[in-house]
């Protein structure tokens, strides 16, 4: 379930470098300590920060036990609880739990619990979606989407007017006007995900006319704000014109990184979406080194990229040399 931000759950931080450690760790404690006088002089918000300082530590145990506190007359502790209890985080998976806290918040009538209805809408859809903590239904999952992405509503859940593009793009219930009208709506309120999911709608003309002038507009302000998967598709669009050098000297930079959780978490784009991007990547910068194609011929390169484009997406690579079989690439 996605946590208060709208953004995946945080993983434990990695550790860090020795010389910023006790810097890093005497603000934390000084955080907690200011926080701890606040809430012993009746400050009401002070609980809950404290909460959020240890869960945004990924000190999750720690994050559960204040929020299980204060739970029955904060609604926002009750939701970051949902999330954590649905995810497994400083405590065992309990999807059901998770299910049953967002629902408490979502039929709520006290006006406390207003400003987190629309996350979690789209939390129990996500739920709904997956069958996870509830019994699968594509068309609840849908319903509660909409109310979350509340007709374009600004204010309202972004991610959820996201998934609904996705959604609407996928083979079992695909709309495709309905998908370039969500994305464009998650777009304009900053999503990076459904910002590249556009070029590509008007790289192809689905859902509306193709434009490839737009088309790349969006795919290059996507790839320079780090969408994956839009810049695995730029050097596809660089290698197809023939563009060798272009093509080359991008895929290089998006196969320089594979770690897909820790690029999802940078990007909040679904992890899936990136390891096709670098995978095509991988693939093309394969091509072009093994036909000397901007770059100097190399098979020995050629057959490590390959590889590469393989661990990451099996699908893509294969679709890819299809293609490359068929002398399309």
């Amino acid at each position: 379930m996605e946590p208060r931000s709208e953004r995946p759950p945080r993983a434990p931080p990695a550790p860090r470098e020795p010389a910023g450690h006790g810097s890093r760790m005497a603000l934390f404690a000084k955080a907690a300590e200011v926080l701890e006088r606040r809430a012993a002089g009746g400050d009401p918000l002070a609980p809950f920060l404290k909460g959020q300082l240890y869960y945004e530590e990924g000190l999750y145990e720690e994050a559960l036990i204040q929020f299980e506190k204060i739970k029955d007359t904060d609604f926002q502790a009750m939701y970051q609880l949902g999330v954590m209890h649905y995810d497994g985080l400083g405590t065992k998976e309990d999807p059901e739990r998770g299910v049953e806290y967002m629902k408490k918040i979502f039929y709520s009538d006290s006006p406390k619990a207003r400003h987190l209805k629309f996350a979690a809408a789209y939390n129990l859809g996500r739920a709904y979606y997956e069958g996870c903590g509830v019994k699968q239904s594509t068309e609840e999952a849908e319903r509660l989407w909409l109310i979350a992405a509340d007709h374009g509503n600004p204010k309202a859940s972004i991610k959820a007017k996201s998934t609904l593009g996705m959604l609407y793009s996928a083979s079992d219930v695909k709309d495709l006007k309905k998908a370039f009208f969500w994305h464009s709506e998650a777009c304009g309120n900053g999503n990076l995900e459904s910002q590249g999911a556009l070029g590509l709608m008007y790289l192809y003309g689905q859902g509306v006319h193709q434009n490839t002038k737009a088309a790349l507009e969006y795919l290059r302000e996507a790839a320079e704000r780090g969408n994956i998967y839009a810049q695995g598709h730029l050097v596809e669009y660089y290698y197809n014109r023939k563009f060798y050098t272009t093509a080359a000297a991008l895929a290089k930079r998006v196969t320089e990184n594979d770690d897909i959780k820790m690029l999802a978490k940078i990007t909040d784009c679904l992890p899936k979406y990136i390891a096709k991007g670098v995978a095509m990547a991988a693939f093309y910068l394969a091509r072009c080194f093994q036909l000397g194609r901007g770059v100097q011929q190399d098979q020995a390169t050629a057959k490590k990229y390959y590889s590469k484009a393989c661990l990451l997406d099996p699908g893509v690579a294969s679709d890819l040399e299809l293609a490359a079989n068929l002398g399309k690439i």
